[in-house]
């Protein structure tokens, strides 16, 4: 019987790698989903929606699903599921690899502005005097820029927040990417925007922006990734995950959740 293989997801990799698994076979993968999307797109192999109740929740999962590896694949900002990831797989003895994409590194001809918060980041747009700014972030994140009020924004998402935050003065365009760089270049013109605010998510899907913005001079106030435990094995593509996966042959297998080092409070 295939061993099962947890996939923590939600991004493009953990996606393809779930694509990638399922035509191999010898795996029964599931996926699980933070629930925050409508309607996600579901992934290959079996799928979870919401959380596991902390670390607690994750490792008696772990055990009771008799889960052989986990796939660590959410957003690079997703950071508190990274930790409890790592506690909850060393609880329940189960191996447990990171698949990140690597992060936007600038360019010589880049203008940006590294920030450790969105606080951060409000405070250098004040600082910059930035008249017209594309705010390229979360939903959850709208709200440390809402007093920022000598700055004109254009506030792009996936849909429409709920509730809306008020801005000072504001547009809002609702769109998923990936973006076309021209579109971009059209995007950046039209509205005549001098600075992005990002977080540095990595990958190709929305870096077209950051091309365009080399080519005028923009400026980037990016938010730099949150730290995620160190002792933690990592892969920066699919391919180097499935290598991960392929040598899982050495490593204890657990086929009954009464075995697990959690259920036995080892």
């Amino acid at each position: 019987m295939p061993a099962n293989l947890l996939i923590l997801g939600g991004t493009t990799e953990a996606y393809d790698l779930a694509d990638r698994l399922a035509g191999r076979g010898g795996w029964h993968v599931i996926n699980s989903l933070a629930g925050r999307t409508a309607n996600p797109r579901l992934p290959a192999g079996e799928t979870r929606i919401g959380g596991f109740g902390g670390v607690e929740g994750l490792a008696r999962y772990l055990a009771e699903r008799s889960i052989r590896a986990v796939i660590d694949v959410t957003h690079p900002f997703a950071a508190r599921m990274g930790w409890n990831a790592a506690e909850g797989c060393r609880l329940a003895g189960v191996p447990l690899l990171r698949l990140e994409r690597p992060a936007w590194r600038p360019g010589p001809d880049d203008v940006w502005e590294p920030v450790e918060t969105w606080t951060d980041a409000a405070e250098t747009l004040r600082r910059l005097a930035a008249r017209r700014v594309l705010l390229a972030v979360g939903r959850q994140e709208l709200t440390h820029f809402t007093d920022v009020d000598d700055s004109w924004f254009l506030i792009r998402l996936v849909t429409p927040p709920d509730p809306k935050p008020a801005f000072q003065a504001a547009e809002w365009l609702y769109s998923r990417g990936p973006f076309a760089l021209d579109d971009e270049r059209a995007l950046l013109d039209t509205w005549a925007i001098d600075t992005i605010v990002c977080k540095n998510s990595g990958g190709e899907a929305t870096s077209a922006k950051l091309i365009a913005a080399r080519e005028r001079g923009i400026r980037v106030v990016m938010l730099q990734r949150p730290a995620r435990p160190a002792e933690v094995a990592r892969a920066a593509t699919v391919d180097e995950a499935l290598n991960w996966i392929d040598g899982l042959s050495d490593t204890p297998i657990y086929l009954d959740a009464e075995d697990s080092p959690y259920q036995r409070g080892v």
